[in-house]
């Protein structure tokens, strides 16, 4: 990540801006993690967060010794069981996992007041004005994972990068316990074969529809020129343009608070059937509501969208008397908002359902037993 004055510049010439330093940080299977370091005789073992296999709770996260064994993030536990009949299932203790990402945090701001959290297990954090020639943002990368180590005894993984797209996508590539560092002048060949899926924003649903027109990697999109991405892809299509090249020019917020959390479902096909899409909306609720618990907030309003197979996007709310991220509630003021929305047997291609005015979440998070599979959006698993 150093750099250093082209050659020949002018004592004169106004100083550049600085490349960005831009660390994310994730930890490494985040909840169980937390619960084989305070049970070491779990250590070696295939451990899974969520509720008992006999229950219809989820995998909320599980060892990396469980994932040799397919097990994921969302899964019913029950199928979790059915391919390790060996593993644990512990439940989750969220006041645990947050005071830890508190822990967390002292660390982060030792190195730089500019830490924006996303959820208790990440944060992206801009060391560009720590950054000296003695200390360079790599190794600020490596003595932060040094202090997680010794202050909590947990591995996390970090990406460098000069935004932060590239510094997310750096974290995960070397799990677990890794460092991978994407300097400016290395950002395009590994753009050209980063695979779409890993866009954030391009859920299964449009990577399917992506990998059909032949675009299966960032070096696909750019090979086409914004015009023909705007043609395709509508207002997307600017986004693709720019990610794709690795442009992101969000700050690191520290003051940023979040506002609202959700969930989509783009259908594959358009479906007007009552039934098929109350089945769809539970799940929604149900991911949402895993959603809201991860980041450790409820919300008093609940929003529903609706995206017609014209396109057409409407949108209907309901207030709650007080706040929640139960997925019952979810689920019961989403199915009214649906039921009243005048667009029942209307052909839909979307379903979208959201959280807002949002608390701190300091009652209990939700239940394993309320939690069903995340959708298009990806998986909300820590680390």
């Amino acid at each position: 990540m150093e750099s250093s004055p082209p050659p020949g510049a002018s004592a004169a010439a106004p100083a550049a801006a600085p490349v960005r330093r831009i660390l994310h940080v994730d930890m490494d299977a985040f909840y169980a993690s937390v619960e084989i370091r305070d049970r070491p005789e779990l250590r070696g073992l295939p451990v899974v967060v969520g509720g008992p296999p006999a229950s219809r709770s989820v995998v909320l996260a599980a060892s990396y010794e469980a994932r040799k064994y397919g097990i994921r993030s969302a899964i019913p536990c029950s199928r979790a069981q059915r391919l390790c009949p060996e593993a644990v299932f512990i439940p989750p203790d969220f006041a645990k996992y947050r005071a830890v990402s508190r822990q967390l945090h002292a660390i982060f701001r030792r190195y730089t007041p500019l830490v924006e959290g996303v959820s208790l297990d990440e944060a992206y954090l801009d060391v560009t004005a720590q950054v000296t020639p003695g200390r360079t943002a790599t190794q600020m990368a490596r003595a932060i994972k040094r202090d997680i180590r010794a202050e909590t005894g947990l591995t996390a993984s970090a990406g460098v990068a000069f935004n932060k797209f590239l510094a997310k996508i750096a974290s995960d590539a070397n799990k677990p316990d890794g460092l991978f560092v994407i300097p400016p002048e290395r950002a395009p060949a590994f753009l050209a074969g980063l695979p779409v899926g890993r866009i954030p924003g391009v859920g299964k649903v449009t990577q399917a529809a992506l990998e059909a027109l032949g675009i299966r990697t960032c070096g696909d999109f750019m090979a086409l020129g914004l015009d023909e991405l705007t043609r395709r892809f509508g207002r997307r299509g600017a986004y693709f343009h720019a990610i794709a090249r690795g442009h992101d020019e969000r700050p690191v917020d520290p003051d940023r608070e979040r506002k609202s959390i959700s969930i989509e479902d783009t259908f594959a096909a358009d479906a007007d059937d009552p039934a098929w899409l109350l089945a769809r909306l539970k799940e929604l609720a149900f991911g949402l509501a895993q959603r809201a618990g991860n980041a450790g907030v409820r919300g008093r309003t609940v929003t529903l969208k609706l995206k017609l197979a014209d396109f057409k996007i409407f949108t209907r709310s309901g207030t709650l008397a007080a706040p929640t991220n139960r997925a019952e509630d979810l689920l019961a003021t989403g199915t009214r908002l649906f039921e009243q929305s005048g667009l029942v047997g209307r052909k839909l291609r979307l379903l979208g359902l959201g959280l807002s005015h949002l608390d701190d979440g300091a009652g209990a998070p939700p239940s394993t037993a309320q939690m069903a599979l995340p959708l298009d959006g990806g998986s909300p698993e820590p680390g």
